[in-house]
């Protein structure tokens, strides 16, 4: 096999690809590699519907059953295109209940030439855990799985996985046992959850959900509010929020047709049924908000595959590490500036908590990856990047501090038509702390020429003259890279800061 010249990949590791077999999907997801953080080579899903007719029948519809077939066919050509060097298959709910699913499991493991997992309900709902577990920090609450013929419940606090319970409350299957009848799938709903305790766990904390028709009403939510990230991971709705939207997902009244464009045809009819599901969780368990995943099954089955060290990793960290080792001048030097910046906000009047510290390492690792665009634009492709990355273990306002810190490292300490959005998404607290960290990187790429060992050797000091608060410290090594356009960029943050500053250069 000849090898790729390409440098836009880490080196060390090699393609994996995953095959999940779904009630209502299969799709084939191929990984950069096996890691903590995993980028998507290739995606792609048919929408098969094997779930379809299983509720009355027991069995798996054969017209379905041939459309995944063909499916399997082309995604083990395109996982060996893609040079996968390993292929992971999963099954769920349909081809573990249907009276046909071992012949087809057959036939699928003989496509393939990999053995397919049948998951059992209960390992579904620990593996969609998994996937919780991996793209956030420190989650709290119940994990919710709605597939097409079952949804899972589980609780997680932190590491630590509940045992799961699974429920056939899945869209196509609500769909077909209640004829299409809305009051008639709720009794079905009603009967299985009310005696879940899964739920009952959850008062006051998060329910994560997971699952496209889920998914999709996540979206058709991001449409109303004209939300201007559409980053599925991590976007959070309260309580109260989610408790007015799904209504109107169940029976729309006041939603335009126009909202439901970025949703795919086959998804709309199982909407309703999705929302009643989501209300009748909700109801019993009165979680604080709810934060929806497009992490699930698949990326909680690599992960379990890592080893423990590299699953205590932080996956945001992990990412930006990586990104700046593809894209950033020095590595090194965005590493030195993170731990520079810790060192130094403090002498600001701040301290962070343990998230603020996460993104504020992560937008110094971010911080150069822009570097070779034109400098008139530098600072708009980074906030882009930034913004629009797959990273895992972030808010969506972390995601906007840290895109728009580095767009105020390039462009200056003020706001402007590109970050009015970002800006509505964030919190008044991280707005002030991205400004200030970008002043800080503005100053240090300035001294450095962004490159590393220098500005290690820089601090700040609360100073002794009378027209001076706060005095940058420089050894007599680094007197020559004394400037007005470095000064400039110091007041510039004093300021931002409401701080008299200045250059103290050591003899």
């Amino acid at each position: 096999m000849v090898e790729s010249e390409a440098q836009g990949r880490l080196p060390g590791i090699r393609p994996v690809s995953v095959v999940d077999i779904g009630s209502n999907s299969i799709r084939l997801v191929v990984y950069e590699g096996l890691s903590r953080a995993p980028a998507m080579l290739f995606n792609e899903k048919v929408m098969c519907g094997l779930g379809k007719g299983i509720d009355a029948t027991g069995r798996m519809d054969e017209e379905s059953v041939e459309r995944a077939l063909r499916a399997l066919h082309r995604f083990h050509a395109l996982s060996q295109q893609a040079r996968a060097t390993s292929m992971y298959v999963v099954a769920t709910a349909a081809a573990r209940e249907a009276s046909n699913g071992p012949a087809f499991i057959e036939k699928a493991e003989a496509i393939l030439g990999h053995k397919v997992r049948i998951l059992t309900g209960e390992e579904e709902a620990y593996f969609s855990a998994m996937g919780i577990v991996s793209g956030y920090h420190d989650p709290d609450g119940v994990v919710g799985d709605l597939g097409g013929g079952s949804l899972e419940l589980v609780e997680v606090s932190g590491k630590k996985i509940g045992k799961g319970i699974t429920l056939p409350l899945g869209g196509i299957r609500l769909f077909e046992h209640s004829g299409g009848s809305l009051p008639k799938a709720r009794t079905w709903v009603r009967k299985f959850m009310k005696s879940s305790p899964v739920l009952k766990t959850g008062a006051g904390r998060t329910f994560y959900a997971v699952g496209g028709t889920w998914r999709s009403i996540a979206k058709l939510h991001m449409e109303i509010r004209n939300y201007p990230l559409h980053m599925m991971q991590g976007y959070e709705i309260s309580y109260d929020e989610a408790m007015t939207l799904l209504p109107e997902v169940i029976e729309p009244k006041n939603i335009k047709p126009s909202a439901y464009a970025t949703i795919s045809k086959s998804r709309r009819s199982l909407l309703p049924f999705g929302a009643i599901a989501m209300q009748e969780a909700l109801s019993i368990m009165k979680p604080e908000r709810i934060s929806f995943s497009a992490l699930g099954v698949r990326e909680g089955y690599l992960f379990s595959l890592l080893h423990e060290n590299e699953r205590a990793q932080d996956p945001l960290l992990t990412a930006a590490g990586e990104i700046a080792i593809l894209r950033a001048r020095s590595p090194e030097h965005a590493r030195e500036l993170a731990d520079w910046t810790g060192r130094m906000v403090p002498f600001f009047g701040v301290d962070e908590t343990e998230e603020e510290s996460r993104y504020r390492q992560a937008a110094c690792l971010l911080a150069d990856i822009s570097w070779r665009a034109h400098p008139d634009y530098r600072g708009l492709q980074a906030l882009n990047i930034i913004a629009h990355s797959t990273f895992s273990g972030i808010t969506h306002a972390g995601r906007a501090y840290i895109a728009l810190a580095n767009y105020y490292r390039f462009e200056g300490l003020s706001d402007d038509g590109a970050t009015g959005a970002l800006t509505g998404i964030t919190t008044p607290r991280l707005l002030e702390l991205a400004k200030l960290l970008g002043g800080l990187l503005r100053v240090a790429y300035l001294f450095s020429a962004s490159m590393p060992g220098v500005a290690k050797n820089l601090t700040f000091r609360k100073s002794s003259l009378p027209d001076v608060d706060l005095e940058i410290v420089v050894p007599a090594a680094y007197s020559e890279f004394a400037g007005e356009r470095l000064d400039g960029r110091l007041q510039q943050l004093g300021r931002l800061t409401g701080r008299r500053l200045a250059f103290c250069f050591e003899s």
